[in-house]
């Protein structure tokens, strides 16, 4: 297109090809219009600071907000204009700048004053991503509970576990909602930790030397050797920000951080739908998502209930790693401030940001509707028969008959049922061919029943449930007390105390 066609209007970034975000709360905290807000809000909490130690006029920060906030600043004329210094800052600091002189002529002085666009964008990210990870944390919050209340519901539901697609050995329904459960409750520990310790405000001027700052507060008159290291820590507390140990705009460990929590994020809520997915085929039909008008429609086959949360959740977790790939390999950077490398986080932190925000908030729904079919669980566990405990019949007959010869007999009466003949007889059978009439010393009847082969399911689960109700992530609905919590299980691979048991766990 040459210089003088005229350019195409923009069109707005509504989410069409990411229904995973579109319309959940996640998309106004991560959109350009709050992206723009956080910088307009990073550049008045810079001018409090300042003002705050008498290098700036005290009208200065309120200047900045009432002409950032007038709608004036002209977000897509921001946007092409950033191409020519690569970044949106400095057309952003020059329009701010005109803006503000409009309300203050002596405000319009003291803009920007001492700082860099790292700064400004690296702050506003911050803040941005400060706010998608409360929503964040708040939806794995709702999901915990749930699975924690699904996993006692069927701690001691009988269900076939599957290990390579096939029917493996028993289990309970509890346990697997326990499994989702640790990984949920993984996930919203570490986001809560990321705000707890807060994401770091950055500050550091042209190369991370603080000059430009320190030079404008002293030629203020600002007292002390070093005021603009005052400075980084008054700015940090008006945004609610950390403080930084030092400018890291050569050291991407905040970006590192979030990118790696994301990806788990991500990764958990996914193992979940996954599950989900497949528990919810026709042919399985052991759970089913929360009925809705509307959802789930299929454009060409009307008896169609698609399982649509799930599916969205799966797609957000199959993006995430992809996109947090590229903020780990932008740690890798060149000199005091790099040439590609920082920008090409921006749009990769956003979407990581919006993927999991809207994964999570999706996942919530459906946790909190999955509709488990007890029945239909019951009826899968016994397709397999008596099979599914094969194994416990090759370690019952290990003593006698030893272990290889032992699974060599299972496994031929097991063969033997796929003819229709019942496993017990099968291996009276193949005890009989083995030169074993007598059988195993425990009664065959007792051996061969599923939910007499359950381990420790249900000690398991109430552990896991245990761990993620009284664990708690910086969020006041959870139960118990997060520094008790803290202290008592210190790390999350750290075998917690069992809770005590009932009375029909208690062996005898």
């Amino acid at each position: 297109m040459s210089a003088d066609e005229e350019t195409p209007a923009p069109g707005a970034d509504s989410g069409l090809l990411s229904p995973v975000w579109a319309g959940t709360p996640v998309e106004a905290v991560t959109s350009d219009e709050a992206w723009l807000a956080a910088m307009v809000e990073f550049e008045a909490a810079l001018a409090t600071a300042q003002a705050s130690v008498g290098a700036v006029p005290q009208g200065t920060a309120e200047a900045i907000r009432t002409a950032g906030s007038s709608g004036r600043l002209g977000l897509v004329e921001l946007a092409r204009r950033g191409r020519e210094a690569a970044n949106p800052v400095v057309y952003f600091v020059k329009r701010l700048t005109e803006l503000v002189a409009e309300v203050s002529p002596e405000a319009a002085g003291h803009v920007h004053a001492g700082s860099t666009s790292q700064d400004v964008l690296d702050s506003a990210a911050m803040l941005v991503a400060t706010r998608t990870l409360t929503l964040l944390r708040d939806d794995l919050g709702r999901i915990r509970a749930a699975l924690a209340a699904l996993s006692r519901e069927h701690r001691t539901t009988p269900a076939a576990a599957r290990t390579l697609t096939q029917h493996a050995v028993p289990t309970t329904f509890g346990l697997r909602a326990a499994t989702w459960l640790t990984l949920i409750a993984d996930a919203h520990d570490r986001v809560g930790a990321l705000l707890d310790t807060r994401l770091p405000v950055s500050l550091g001027g042209a190369a991370g030397t603080l000059s430009a700052y320190h030079d404008h507060l002293r030629a203020a008159g600002v007292p002390g050797v070093h005021p603009e290291l005052r400075l980084v820590e008054l700015v940090a507390d008006e945004l609610g920000l950390a403080e930084s140990a030092l400018p890291w705009h050569a050291a991407r460990t905040p970006i590192a951080d979030l990118a790696g929590v994301l990806a788990f994020v991500g990764g958990a809520l996914g193992k979940f739908a996954a599950d989900v997915l497949v528990l919810s085929r026709t042919e399985i039909a052991e759970v089913a998502e929360p009925a809705a008008a509307g959802r789930g429609q299929s454009s060409a086959m009307p008896q169609k209930r698609n399982p649509v949360l799930s599916t969205l959740v799966a797609a957000a977790a199959r993006q995430l790693p992809v996109y947090a790939l590229v903020l780990q390999q932008a740690v890798v950077t060149e000199d005091e401030r790099p040439a590609g490398a920082w920008h090409a986080e921006w749009q990769p932190l956003r979407e990581c940001l919006r993927l999991a925000g809207g994964a999570a908030h999706t996942a919530a729904e459906l946790a909190e509707g999955l509709v488990v079919s007890a029945e239909q669980v019951r009826a899968n566990l016994m397709l397999t028969g008596t099979g599914l405990v094969a194994e416990r019949l090759s370690v019952a007959l290990s003593p006698d008959l030893g272990r290889r010869p032992a699974k060599e007999t299972v496994t031929r009466a097991v063969r033997s049922t796929e003819t229709g003949v019942p496993l017990a007889e099968a291996l009276r059978l193949a005890l009989k061919e083995a030169g074993h009439a007598d059988g195993p010393s425990i009664p065959l009847e007792r051996l061969l029943a599923p939910e007499d082969y359950l381990g420790a399911a249900v000690p398991l689960t109430d552990r896991a449930v245990h761990r993620a109700t009284t664990t708690t992530a910086g969020d006041p609905s959870t139960v118990g007390d997060r520094s008790q919590a803290a202290t008592d299980n210190p790390h999350p691979y750290t075998r917690p105390t069992d809770p005590t048991p009932s009375s029909h766990d208690r062996e005898d």
